[in-house]
């Protein structure tokens, strides 16, 4: 996901604060500032990260964030008045889900 976010970015602005990490698990605050290409529409989305570690290396990056706020920025009215909605949410996972698969096909980087 990182790969794809940081390819397609042409004005990514990110920053990291709050970061913890132990043996097992860590947590990091992280806000990304870019334009949605899809409406040219500026987007700043906060989000929490959460993480479990085994063997020194990334098992597990849940990113928690307010898809409704999301929505709201990156799809304008339309979001603004349908991004609360489940079916809308779910329609957001199903292209994002979608996108990264075609991205990690395109560059042969296995399963997810």
């Amino acid at each position: 996901m990182w790969r794809m976010l940081c390819e397609r970015a042409t004005d990514l602005d990110l920053s990291v604060s709050d970061i913890a990490a132990g043996a097992e698990s860590g947590s990091a605050h992280w806000e990304a500032r870019y334009t949605f290409t899809a409406t040219g529409r500026p987007v700043h989305n906060v989000i929490e990260a959460s993480f479990a570690f085994s063997g020194g290396m990334i098992q597990r990056h849940i990113d928690t964030f307010d898809l409704y706020a999301w929505a709201r920025q990156a799809l304008g009215l339309k979001g603004l008045l349908f991004g609360w909605a489940p079916p809308v949410q779910r329609a957001i996972r199903v292209q994002a889900s979608r996108s990264l698969d075609a991205f990690v096909n395109r560059h042969h980087l296995g399963p997810r």
